[in-house]
């Protein structure tokens, strides 16, 4: 059986030019410049723990807040603090960051390598829900798939709410993208072990691995890895957009439907990312925290188009001349995948938490036709996987009326795009409503907080 949600798409996947190439690491070189901002997770910034000129070790903490949603930050490198101020990030933001100057060491800071020296014995086994979440909190692991919400806040249903499925999002819809398939290859059997620690915090509850059918390879390897472990189980959905979002894929899976407003531990559901989960293996098993990202590099300019492991804080200029350049200048360079990720103008950006890939298109592949009149077919409406009318959405919007919005359901779009790709007038309908959306949302946080 396929299982699959209602209403979604089926835009072109792009996935040939790197689903099959395994994926490679890529050192920063000596001398090079690593931006870490203090902001790579939703929640409360971090403050930083290091002064400029300061000696860093490789994976120690440069970064935290005593909040509790917050995520500390580790160096990737070894080097020297050269300055701490605001930088450019690749979502168009200017946040406070800690630059250090790579030395090409690697000197590894005391707490790795004291590790498996702790009176536990080094096997998650021996530990408490409350230690689990402790170090998934120390390791710095956020959510990689998506927003950045910090994964140890994830884990921790508030009282109430009654968990009884863990899902391990393995779809990967958005094109081009094909980390988290090759990550499943290459390392299912951390990912089930990933999995099993999230059971251990999560009682009676069972695990689900969702993969669409076009990762026949992944499937098997996860088949195998899965193989008489009673509590997980790999389910195969169907291959379309946006199935990887959070509510469609626990309707498509559970078929319970995540009320408006509300996420999915209303429905007894909480949904992490294929790299999440082994992120919590490397912390738990490993000793080793947050400190790389598995980045898609893609589009018809670049020359080896790949799936590349990247220490955070590398700057996607940096990233790129490592992967051997490019073959012609990008007309088009998006961060994320063409349906949600975001254009940049500067390649001195970093790598972060939730940088998923970077295309580099031509000028054919990032060619968009004009925008023109809506012929009022109703095809965004057809398609649009949250039930919403966006042009319903649009003609709020061009009133300025944010409580027609509101009244709606726009605070309820997932922003997937789905319904500017499948408009014949090539409407800009989904960016229209995501500048609303964030803008109405900001509005409500703020009257909360007063």
């Amino acid at each position: 059986m396929i299982f699959t949600f209602k209403r979604g798409i089926h835009p072109k996947e792009e996935k040939q030019h790197t689903e099959s190439v395994p994926i490679n690491t890529l050192l920063p070189l000596a001398g090079s410049e690593m931006i870490f901002p203090l902001v790579q997770h939703l929640g409360v910034p971090c403050k930083p723990l290091v002064e400029k000129g300061q000696k860093v070790l490789l994976g120690e903490k440069i970064g935290d807040s005593d909040a509790f949603v917050c995520a500390p930050i580790h160096s990737s490198v070894s080097g020297v603090v050269k300055d701490i101020c605001p930088h450019l990030t690749a979502v168009g933001t200017i946040v406070e960051s800690i630059i250090i100057e790579n030395d090409g060491n690697l000197e590894v800071h005391e707490s790795l390598l004291s590790f498996n020296d702790q009176d536990w014995g080094g096997s998650y086994e021996n530990l408490s829900k409350e230690q689990i979440l402790g170090m998934i909190r120390e390791a710095g692991i956020v959510g990689l798939g998506g927003a950045g919400f910090p994964t140890h806040v994830k884990l921790s249903p508030p009282p109430g709410k009654n968990i009884d499925t863990v899902i391990v999002n393995g779809c990967e819809c958005e094109p081009y993208l094909t980390t988290d398939n090759r990550v499943m290859i290459e390392e299912a059997e951390r990912l089930v072990t990933g999995l099993q620690i999230i059971l251990k915090l999560i009682e009676n509850a069972r695990g689900i691995i969702a993969v669409e059918d076009n990762k026949p390879e992944a499937i098997d390897e996860l088949k195998k890895s899965c193989a008489g472990i009673p509590n997980i189980e790999l389910v195969v959905v169907q291959t379309k957009y946006p199935q990887g979002c959070e509510k469609q894929l626990v309707n498509a899976v559970t078929k319970r439907e995540v009320p408006s407003g509300g996420l999915p531990i209303d429905v007894g559901c909480i949904v992490n990312n294929v790299d999440t989960v082994i992120a919590i293996h490397r912390a738990l098993v490993r000793g080793r925290p947050l400190m790389r990202k598995v980045v898609t590099l893609t589009g018809g300019a670049i020359k080896n188009p790949g799936n590349y492991k990247a220490r955070l804080g590398t700057k996607l200029s940096d990233l790129v001349e490592l992967a051997g350049g490019f073959k012609t200048n990008p007309a088009k360079i998006v961060v994320g995948g063409p349906m949600m990720g975001v254009a940049i103008f500067d390649t001195d950006v970093p790598v972060v938490k939730t940088t998923e890939g970077v295309l580099f298109l031509t000028e054919e592949e990032a060619d968009i036709p004009p925008e023109r009149n809506c012929i009022r077919c109703g095809s965004c409406v057809e398609y649009c996987p949250s039930g919403l009318i966006p042009t319903e959405l649009n003609a709020d919007i061009l009133k300025e009326d944010g409580e027609a919005f509101i009244k709606h359901n726009g605070l309820d779009c997932i922003e997937c795009g789905s319904c500017s790709y499948i408009c014949p007038a090539k409407r800009r309908l989904s960016q229209a409503i995501r500048t609303i959306r964030r803008v109405e949302l900001r509005k409500q946080q703020s009257k909360r907080k007063n």
